[in-house]
């Protein structure tokens, strides 16, 4: 264990000590918040559209804000670079599990973006008035919702990642990675004005699990036996993503060998 916790702790000290990077990517993810909130308002100004009204968006938008500012770039880039150097070799005969070692690092730089993202929402709910927050089960169940978001969003940036044993760039893998997880998440627009099919699709697809899933609970539009089914679902892409990077690794160091890394 002392291991693994000596990882979380580098990515922490590291994230402290590039402190200016670390607000940079906060601020941009916190402006995004203030220009949907904007855009929003406005749209929502004569009533309800899709079966949302302002102070459901309001917070819908609040939680996407805060799924979106867990778990940030600590890891993939330097991971994506001993990936294409081949200086991964290195970190193979550690006695780590390379893996387990990554997501350590994820965990480590987590609770400096949980008290950024606080600092945050109490800013907006200070200028915009507090949130109606759901009845006991409901908020257990989202909080449970928001937990698992770090081990989803780590396997998907994991998974992604992992495309360096095969492409020469990781920015392009990377570009498209935010691009399918903004859309299909339901970050940028709810999933209810998706098309039926596409909407169906995104919510059972892993991307839910990022931002829809902990946003519906929260602002009641998922409750009972169908949000237990859906952090199920958030916990299922979990384990399937989990064990299924793993197996790509072992492909992924196949390539490595063959290509002298």
């Amino acid at each position: 264990m002392k291991p693994y916790l000596a990882h979380a702790r580098a990515t922490a000290l590291s994230a402290l000590a590039y402190r200016a990077n670390f607000l940079l990517s906060l601020g941009g993810v916190a402006f995004q918040l203030i220009a949907l909130l904007a855009v929003w308002r406005v749209l929502l100004a004569d009533g309800p559209v899709g079966g949302f009204a302002w102070p459901q968006m309001r917070a819908y938008l609040v939680v996407a804000f805060a799924s979106g500012a867990l778990v940030g770039a600590f890891v993939d880039f330097r991971m994506s670079h001993r990936i294409r150097s081949g200086l991964v070799a290195l970190d193979l005969v550690k006695p780590v599990d390379y893996q387990r070692a990554r997501f350590a690092e994820t965990v480590g730089g987590v609770w400096i973006e949980v008290v950024a993202v606080a600092v945050v929402v109490a800013v907006t709910v200070a200028v915009g008035g507090a949130l109606d927050l759901p009845p006991g089960p409901m908020l257990a169940l989202f909080a449970a919702s928001m937990v698992l978001i770090v081990p989803l969003k780590f396997a998907v940036s994991y998974l992604s990642t992992l495309a360096c044993f095969w492409t020469e760039n990781f920015v392009g893998v990377m570009w498209a990675r935010q691009a399918l997880t903004g859309l299909l998440s339901g970050a940028l627009v709810p999933l209810v004005y998706f098309p039926g099919w596409m909407a169906t699709a995104a919510q059972w697809s892993p991307f839910a699990g990022l931002t829809s899933t902990p946003a519906l609970i929260f602002i009641g539009k998922a409750s009972g036996s169908h949000a237990v089914l859906l952090v199920a679902t958030q916990l299922g892409w979990v384990l399937v993503m989990w064990f299924g990077a793993r197996l790509l690794f072992r492909r992924g160091l196949r390539r490595l060998t063959a290509n002298g890394g």
